[in-house]
């Protein structure tokens, strides 16, 4: 009976514990490779994202000059009303979403500012080198220019093309 037991056990098909480790090693040094890329990939999404809310952004200042008169100060201005059943208007337009009139939208954090000629946008990343790599700018040019560094980017930076 003993010696029927191990036949039986010999016959019988499965995996044993080094075919296992094996496996687990190969599949460790698949996303080793992949894990880094992936990263790479997302950044750059969230950055391709940062650059289309700025024209977004340069869009809804084009809306709200022509409707107002004069460029927004602010990102709450070109969004929505912040209380239910409140009418659009100078102080909310509703021109862009509420997420990107908070401040903060795909990894980036959104600014607007007057300047002389009209305003000012900005973009940076909420973590340099984790939600992006790249600073953005634009004005009422609707340029948009780009820094490959932590320094946000400015009138003089490189334009992106």
């Amino acid at each position: 009976m003993l010696s029927s037991l191990r036949r039986r056990r010999r016959n019988q098909s499965g995996f044993s514990l080094i075919e296992l480790l094996i496996v687990i090693a190969i599949i460790l040094i698949i996303l080793s490779i992949a894990l880094p890329q992936m990263s790479k990939s997302r950044m750059n999404a969230q950055e391709m994202a940062a650059v289309a809310e700025i024209r977004t952004i340069n869009q809804a200042q084009v809306q709200y000059q022509s409707q107002f008169g004069q460029f927004a100060t602010s990102l709450p201005q070109l969004g929505p009303p912040s209380a239910a059943g409140s009418a659009e208007g100078p102080q909310a337009a509703g021109l862009i979403p509420a997420k990107l009139s908070s401040g903060t939208d795909h990894g980036y954090i959104f600014t607007v500012n007057q300047s002389a000629g009209g305003y000012e946008v900005t973009a940076v990343p909420q973590q340099f080198g984790s939600t992006g790599r790249r600073t953005f700018y634009s004005d009422q040019t609707a340029i948009i220019r780009q820094n490959w560094t932590q320094d946000p980017a400015t009138v003089n930076s490189a334009e992106l093309r």
